[in-house]
């Protein structure tokens, strides 16, 4: 028989030569301790499994929960800064303070001199021109 490395396919290995140990104790008096040993490590066993079992559901509904407070905690803090920015205006470098980056104006492009402008592409194939 393979040996079963799955905890479920362990314990059900246990459980099923338990019970025919058990049910031919009469001709194999001498497995008695051995099979009050397995007895009480097949019960402690399927105790951890039920428990394990329930502490799974708990953690689905810890993260159902925490899945549901994260989003109310986004929209929540969307909210706080945006009335941060309306509170102090969106230049006020107070923002920094609370992480926010206050609005410093758009950087322009230097304008170039009209003597230095590029000169438009030209084609290598003159067959096709670019336009």
């Amino acid at each position: 028989m393979a040996k079963e490395t799955k905890y479920t396919g362990m314990i059900g290995d246990w459980e099923r030569l338990f019970g025919q140990v058990e049910a031919n104790m009469a001709e194999i008096p001498q497995l008695e301790p051995y099979l009050a040993k397995l007895g009480t490590i097949l019960a402690r066993a399927l105790e951890v499994t039920k428990q394990q079992g329930a502490m799974r559901a708990a953690k689905q509904e810890a993260s159902k929960e925490l899945r549901k407070l994260s989003s109310d905690g986004n929209r929540l803090t969307t909210l706080i800064r945006q009335a941060l920015k309306e509170h102090y205006g969106i230049r006020e470098e107070k923002l920094s303070e609370f992480g926010l980056q206050p609005f410093r104006g758009l950087t322009r492009k230097k304008p170039t001199p009209e003597g230095l402008e590029t000169p438009p592409p030209t084609s290598p194939d003159p067959v096709n021109p670019v336009e």
